[in-house]
């Protein structure tokens, strides 16, 4: 799908036309820049590769150097590839905000949050187990039993408990565009998306 690449500014809300109070996620999408433009001829599929968010040079690899330098464009942080575009692109050729419409549905994808380690009713959802009676100590919060002891004697594959949480891929859908401000290359979205403030988020239109 088309799409920009953006960075989560953080929440506010707004007043719909019939009062409603709407609350929303603020987002600084592109410009981004065409880097590379890639045909079904040469790679076997087609795409446009653009990038956001330009950084020094000297924190740039010698590779991407010349990436960039082949594009005509200062180097970048972050390079993401989309497909289904209508419009043709040259090398260096900039894609604003302007490409989405308000009141239009857009998917987006972010990196959530990191929790840490977390027990299985954070993790899960668990409700704990037993009763807070008949002599029950420190149990309300474990998960129970995990295996059957003569079959299968083992905790099979899959089993959900406690662990390492967030930090995960994460993309949501259908998310209505609320208000497009082309001049401070704003996006604002109804609800909220994955990720933390500053986090960088993929918005496929």
């Amino acid at each position: 799908m088309p799409g920009l690449i953006g960075r989560k500014i953080g929440m506010t809300s707004v007043f719909s036309a019939d009062g409603k109070n709407i609350p929303c996620t603020v987002i600084e999408a592109g410009p981004c820049q065409v880097t590379q433009i890639k045909t079904v001829e040469t790679d076997g599929y087609a795409a446009v590769q653009l990038a956001f968010d330009e950084t020094n040079e000297k924190h740039t690899t010698a590779p991407l150097k010349g990436h960039f330098k082949k594009a005509g464009v200062k180097p970048a942080r972050k390079l993401v590839e989309f497909q289904g575009f209508e419009k043709e692109f040259n090398l260096g050729d900039a894609v604003t905000v302007d490409l989405f419409e308000e009141n239009s549905f857009v998917d987006i994808v972010g990196i959530s949050k990191g929790k840490g380690f977390q027990g299985v009713v954070g993790r899960h959802g668990f409700g704990g187990v037993g009763a807070q009676t008949h002599g029950q100590h420190n149990r309300l919060r474990a998960p129970g039993s995990v295996g059957a002891s003569s079959y299968p004697s083992r905790v099979l594959p899959g089993m959900r408990m406690a662990g390492r949480t967030g930090g995960d891929r994460v993309k949501i859908e259908n998310l209505r565009v609320i208000k497009v401000i082309p001049e401070s290359n704003l996006l604002m979205v109804k609800g909220s998306v994955p990720g933390c403030k500053g986090s960088y988020l993929i918005i496929e239109k």
